[in-house]
């Protein structure tokens, strides 16, 4: 089903995390920490060579332009730049243009239309709906920012709106799309909600506690999450996906749930079944845009503060994680500063590496410790 096909050539492009190095290896000689500033100059000047005139991006094909647009833009800003100031806020202005003239009057931000978006345009919508909420609060001119307010406000009532009886989201709308749900589009819609959130646009307590419930009733006894509730409504070891479970991970975080049963369970399981410290495995983007997430809010000494019965060698730490990344995402680079991906492309690619690499920076709360 062309519904399925974001995710499924996500889950297909090799991004990894397959490295023979073990992170806890305590006998290996200490080698020099990668600099990621090189990286990211490339990789936003890349980015910056490739939007489109009218301020978008685009997939192969020029397909997904709002899930593409939203997550260049917030590589763009995790950088630094603003509206107002920046290396790049010519560019920030022209995304946030593109984003604002295509809204909906009914808040969805994408074009049903466009015919790459029409059956999966919950993925545009999260992630522009993230990068608006996050730019928000810099936008200091009065004007434009009760416009982008109100742009805002509409979208979370869309993204409310859009929720399945279940708690989840699918591909488009509940009211479109026969009340399907699955997990990828959950954790967007969720996500971007936690950031309008953040803002201070109101979003209905509801909706975020049938979405919280919705990723707890996705969770098998092994603690990992399934693809959906609508095929079966079942959590069944055996169904879990490890990207799904690591992107709960990132959006527990995001609200300070460190001691919840449920973000230990994902936890045990992303670090059981997604070996970064060892062997070759091939980790798709999406997975690793929210594992690095999780890991950053984990950074040296929460994972022990979490488990203190684990052992200290064996604990998942921030250092240990970006030495690795980082020195893989320096191998991958092209010299024209983008990383490629598979059918996707390399818009997807680029912005989600350059979304690992600037977390360091702690520009955007979304991503706060």
């Amino acid at each position: 089903m062309r519904r399925r096909a974001f995710l499924s050539n996500l889950a297909a492009l090799p991004i990894g995390l397959g490295l023979a190095t073990r992170l806890a290896a305590e006998d290996e000689p200490a080698k020099k920490k990668v600099d990621a500033e090189p990286m990211v100059e490339k990789g936003l000047e890349w980015l910056k060579r490739n939007q489109q005139a009218d301020g978008r991006w685009e997939a192969q094909g020029s397909a997904y332009p709002g899930a593409m647009s939203g997550l260049a833009a917030m590589a763009l800003l995790m950088e630094g730049s603003t509206l107002r100031e920046g290396k790049y806020s010519d560019n920030l202005v022209k995304a946030v243009k593109w984003f604002t003239d295509r809204a909906q009057p009914n808040g969805l931000l994408g074009n049903p239309s466009n015919a790459t978006e029409r059956d999966r345009y919950t993925y545009g919508h999260g992630y522009g709906l993230l990068f608006l909420a996050s730019i928000y609060g810099e936008e200091d001119d009065e004007d434009r920012r009760k416009k982008l307010e109100q742009v805002i406000k509409r979208a979370v009532d869309f993204s409310c709106k859009a929720q399945t009886d279940k708690g989840g989201w699918g591909y488009v709308s509940a009211l479109e799309g026969g009340n399907f749900d699955e997990g990828s589009t959950t954790i967007t819609q969720l996500q971007a909600l936690r950031a309008a959130r953040n803002a201070g646009i109101p979003v209905p307590k509801k909706t975020i506690d049938n979405s919280v419930e919705y990723l707890r009733k996705c969770t098998t006894p092994r603690g990992g999450i399934i693809y959906n509730l609508s095929s079966g409504g079942i959590a069944a070891a055996g169904q879990e996906r490890p990207p799904l479970t690591a992107a709960a991970v990132a959006c527990a975080f995001s609200t300070g749930q460190y001691n919840d049963e449920y973000a230990k369970k994902w936890i045990l399981y992303c670090k059981e079944h997604i070996p970064i410290a060892s062997g070759r495995l091939a980790h798709d983007e999406y997975q690793s845009y929210y594992l690095a997430q999780a890991i950053y809010v984990l950074g040296e000494d929460r994972y022990g503060e979490m488990f203190p019965k684990s052992d200290p060698k064996d604990r998942w730490q921030w250092s240990k994680y970006r030495d690795v990344m980082y020195e893989y995402l320096k191998t991958q680079q092209a010299a024209d500063g983008s990383w490629s991906g598979g059918y996707v492309g390399p818009v997807f690619s680029t912005a989600v590496n350059l979304c690992i690499l600037q977390l360091e920076k702690g520009v955007l709360p979304i991503y706060h410790r």
